[in-house]
């Protein structure tokens, strides 16, 4: 189960990193008029929805460990929690269900964006810095 929830977390990743590129590659074969204008916007929303889906995945996927390992969700008590787990995943446990606590996954994916988003404008101009330099050779 953790391999799978490990997987899905990299292809996540993965995809966040190769949109930009793959779109900026897309838009400057399209010859547009607004080239950075349509890319911002296009990428802007993509990417955003991208972190959301990131974020919410962090949060449901430890979720779905804990009660993976048979972790009450639901009860009102430490005891009652802690009941259906094995002595040897107590520790496991116990580290996914501190890292649930702190600021829900909404707000981790409105502060990650604001670091996120350089990086879209970095692989614009380096784009266009590689294109420039493609056609004067």
């Amino acid at each position: 189960m953790e391999i799978l929830i490990t997987a899905i977390k990299f292809a996540l990743a993965i995809a966040l990193i190769a949109c930009p590129i793959l779109l900026v590659n897309k838009l400057f074969k399209q010859n547009l008029k607004y080239p950075f204008s349509t890319y911002l916007l296009f990428i802007a929303v993509l990417t955003f929805v991208l972190v959301i889906v990131i974020a919410w995945w962090s949060d449901y996927s430890s979720q779905l460990l804990l009660s993976n390992y048979g972790y009450d969700l639901e009860a009102l008590n430490d005891l009652e929690r802690f009941k259906n787990v094995e002595i040897e995943n107590l520790d496991r446990v116990k580290e996914l269900d501190k890292s649930r606590m702190g600021i829900g996954w909404p707000l981790k994916a409105l502060i990650f964006y604001p670091f996120y988003f350089p990086y879209l404008l970095i692989v614009y101009v380096a784009n266009h810095f590689y294109k420039n330099i493609k056609q004067t050779n």
